[in-house]
């Protein structure tokens, strides 16, 4: 029996499961994640970026937690000497069209407390960046560039020298409660607790959806951003992280080129529709994952505002000639024969029954749960102060009087997956 169990071994629910044991020491604490090694999936397959808020709409939990989980990042890798670069980014229009969104970005990272940002002639961008198609753009100082797996393979280093637990190749596949407890059960046997904490991620609703928690009306759908890598020769075309003006109508950023903590240059990710939730290739198809996101209300209603933009993510998907043409209205230069395919990661987006994909965290609660459902970019930048909020929430839950272990091993409630 323990007083926390979190299901999700990635950086949120490290981050979440640290934050338990620094706030209550002495409190039993264990991380449940089914592959054989945390942040195997999202924490591990994303650009790697530290993000500095500028995006975000002002007072959102968005902002607030990438403002706050920033510093306490930054503060974390230097206590631990875990490696980061501040190199700072450019956010480039290209198009006159663009130039007002510069604007709204500006009045975003200027509300959000950003300081040094600001916006720069073409002659300042060219400076900086000499092979970019800059009409003008934004100079960010804040933002960096990391191994987000490293920071949670640390994290789950100090969790386990606190006392806590981390148990890999756990899958949940039902969850049944008591007054007293809550069970996780799988193949690899049972686990409980008196609070839990679902930190799934692209499973996240599944597991809500165990806890007894209404889904009916979200439901995470998976998009599989892929990257190409600039050849060696062609890195210096990249000196520091290259983002165009996002457009509005569209709920990602476009495609953009990061530099890699550990050398290279990453450029991407598009944004498609993966056909299944931890599909990382083009050719991955989970029959009854793919069913369950086409009949879902809200993904068509998503898919008929979308369907122009989503078109063109498939065709980049599969024809890198689009890919290397969505790249060039950055820098030209760069050609077809300069980029070999990279890797791919899968994000999980949470999207309503009306077709919104909800553009903040969303953290639900019921008896001695909480539920994780949404937690998009910046969530590993913010994942810290992420955890923070989600520890105190946890906390609240906690019973105050001592609940003995139940001996009745028939569940008075069962869900499966």
């Amino acid at each position: 029996m323990y007083d926390y169990l979190i299901i999700g071994g990635g950086i949120v629910g490290l981050a979440t499961a640290l934050n338990l044991l620094e706030r209550q020491p002495g409190a039993t604490v264990c991380v449940a994640e089914k592959e054989d090694r945390v942040a195997a999936h999202q924490t591990g397959h994303n650009s790697g970026v530290i993000h500095s808020g500028i995006y975000y709409r002002p007072g959102s939990l968005r902002a607030l937690n990438c403002l706050e989980g920033y510093q306490a990042l930054l503060r974390f890798c230097d206590e631990h000497q875990v490696p980061y670069e501040i190199c700072g980014k450019v956010i480039v229009a290209t198009r006159e069209w663009e130039r007002p969104q510069l604007d709204r970005i500006m009045e975003n990272g200027t509300a959000n407390g950003l300081e040094g940002i600001r916006r720069i002639s073409r002659e300042e961008t060219l400076e900086r960046e000499p092979h970019v198609a800059a009409l003008d753009a934004i100079w960010v100082p804040q933002t960096g560039i990391i191994n987000y797996r490293k920071v949670a393979e640390t994290m789950a280093a100090r969790i386990r020298q606190k006392g806590g637990e981390v148990r890999t190749g756990f899958q949940v596949t039902g969850i049944w409660k008591t007054d007293a407890e809550i069970t996780a059960e799988g193949p690899a046997g049972d686990l409980s607790a008196r609070v839990l904490v679902n930190c799934a991620g692209l499973y996240s609703d599944k597991v809500a959806a165990l806890t007894g928690q209404d889904m009916r009306g979200m439901k995470i759908l998976p998009f599989r951003g892929e990257y190409y890598t600039l050849k060696p020769e062609k890195r210096h075309l990249v000196r520091h992280l290259v983002y165009p003006a996002p457009n509005p109508a569209f709920p990602f950023l476009g495609v953009h080129y990061t530099r890699m903590i550990e050398g290279g240059i990453e450029a991407g990710p598009n944004a498609v529709l993966a056909f299944r939730r931890e599909g990382y290739s083009r050719w991955d198809i989970h029959p009854g994952e793919l069913a369950e996101t086409l009949a879902f209300p809200g993904f068509l209603r998503m898919a008929r505002k979308h369907w122009r933009f989503g078109l063109d993510e498939f065709k980049r998907s599969f024809s890198k000639r689009a890919f290397v043409t969505a790249l060039q209205h950055l820098i030209p230069e760069v050609g077809f024969d300069d980029l070999e395919r990279g890797g791919a990661g899968v994000r999980a987006m949470a999207c309503d029954a009306q077709g919104n994909l909800i553009d903040d965290f969303v953290v639900l609660e019921s008896r001695n749960v909480v539920n994780v459902c949404n937690a998009p970019s910046p969530a590993a930048t913010a994942s810290l102060a992420i955890g923070r909020v989600i520890a105190e929430k946890a906390i609240g839950h906690l019973p105050t009087t001592h609940y003995p272990l139940t001996t009745n091993h028939q569940p008075p409630t069962t869900k499966h997956l």
